[in-house]
């Protein structure tokens, strides 16, 4: 998927020295932060991503470096490339929702994201989990959609018994097909929870590359 590939880009090394101090999941968010604005001012969004003006200026010249944003005067937009490529992100990781705490979360908030597609792929789920913690969340919980039914992966337990109504809340807020997944994930604020979903998606997405 070349939207992977390129984030990826953006958050590596442009020359000899430290590695940028944001996250693919950051990228991501910096990207629907950049959509939803149409054009928008870098200390907007700095402080919406939460990152220093340093990061914030980093991000930006290797943003701009990949062709996809355009900066002029009037702010920071998504060039034609950016927008085709953002389409291409949207169209396998949806917009996420907060979730309430239940027995199925680990942390006081949490935040999910449909992944279209990808249920074939996950293995136990505990590659998404090691994905979020690395991006500071609590954790992750995959789950896979089955006979219109969402559960663990490879496991017959029932995780929404005695919270049906966090599952019909995910199930109609996400609108998950046969065969998508829904992440979870969990962390002491909604922004950690928020990346920690992001990048589990963007973890399973690379095993399908």
């Amino acid at each position: 998927m070349e939207f992977l590939k390129v984030i990826e880009k953006i958050v590596g090394k442009i020359a000899a020295g430290r590695a940028p101090s944001f996250n693919e999941a950051q990228v991501v968010k910096a990207l629907e932060i950049i959509h939803a604005y149409v054009t928008v001012g870098r200390v907007r969004l700095s402080n919406e991503l939460g990152l220093g003006e340093g990061a914030t200026r980093t991000f930006l010249r290797h943003a701009k470096n990949e062709r996809i944003i355009d900066i002029s005067r009037q702010g920071i937009a998504l060039s034609e490339y950016g927008k085709r490529l953002f389409s291409d992100l949207r169209s396998k990781i949806s917009e996420g929702i907060e979730v309430p705490s239940s027995p199925l979360t680990v942390g006081p908030f949490s935040f999910a994201v449909l992944v279209s597609d990808v249920a074939h792929k996950v293995k136990s789920g505990i590659e998404q989990r090691d994905a979020a913690v690395r991006a500071g969340a609590q954790g992750a919980t995959t789950l896979v959609l089955s006979h219109k039914k969402l559960t663990m992966p490879h496991s017959k337990e029932d995780v929404f018994k005695g919270n049906a109504s966090t599952h019909d809340m995910l199930v109609s807020k996400l609108n998950p097909k046969e065969n998508d997944v829904v992440i979870v994930g969990t962390g002491k604020n909604k922004k950690l929870a928020e990346l920690g979903a992001r990048m589990a998606a963007l973890e399973l997405l690379r095993n399908e590359i």
